[in-house]
């Protein structure tokens, strides 16, 4: 079942521990299809190496396993309380990288402080409350308290980001990352400053809209 979205799916995967965004088999990413509504979701306990398309876990929305070789991500009830509060996410990713996870364990926001964040995110990414892990309350206060952003941390335990597609989700969860380093030196230097407001939106819209589009000029 699902062939085209198994190898999206197992293709984001492997793409976190090769972008360092997680350790042994920590972290997961799941896609859900429109049409059918079902949820493809890496498997609990397998190696990174040992994943393969068709050992991806297809389940509905209610937690229900379709198809699979082996269990679901410990997660999945996280990811699918996600999707059923919001319909405009296609795609889910949650790793414990070490920067971004670094502000999660003080249970710190990273500041919209460069043009990166503003480019991406729109917004500074949040950190919600902590919540004990496995369950669905997970993805209720992650819709609570993402607002406009892709990506949010999870107090004392990582990062969760989200996407209309799985490749949305995957780059917000490389850039997250990225930036909460960046974010992380400059402290080590001194005090950051939050990028004016105006400035925020002049950059998100620039990025989102135009950035790579056909007619743009060599320095957008």
């Amino acid at each position: 079942m699902l062939g085209k979205l198994r190898e999206e799916v197992w293709r984001a995967n492997m793409a976190l521990p090769a972008n360092h965004l997680v350790t042994w088999t920590s972290g997961n990413v799941s896609g859900r299809d429109p049409q059918s509504g079902l949820v493809v979701i890496k498997p609990s306990g397998v190696l990174f190496e040992d994943l393969t398309p068709e050992n991806m876990a297809i389940v509905d929305l209610d937690g229900h396993v379709i198809e699979a070789t082996h269990g679901p991500s410990t997660d999945t009830a996280s990811h699918l309380s996600i999707y059923r509060r919001r319909p405009d996410v296609n795609a889910v990713a949650h790793t414990h990288s070490t920067y971004a996870t670094a502000f999660a364990a003080v249970g710190r926001s990273i500041p919209i402080c460069l043009t990166a964040i503003a480019d991406e995110f729109g917004t500074e990414i949040p950190c919600a409350p902590y919540v004990r892990i496995g369950d669905a309350q997970i993805g209720e206060v992650i819709v609570q308290h993402i607002g406009a952003s892709m990506a949010i941390l999870m107090k004392q335990h990582g990062v969760f980001t989200i996407g209309p597609t799985v490749q949305r989700a995957l780059k917000a969860a490389v850039m997250v990352e990225d930036v909460a380093r960046t974010v992380w030196l400059a402290m080590q230097i001194g005090q950051v400053e939050p990028l004016p407001a105006e400035e925020i939106t002049a950059n998100y819209e620039r990025y989102q809209h135009r950035y790579g589009t056909f007619g743009a000029s060599r320095n957008e």
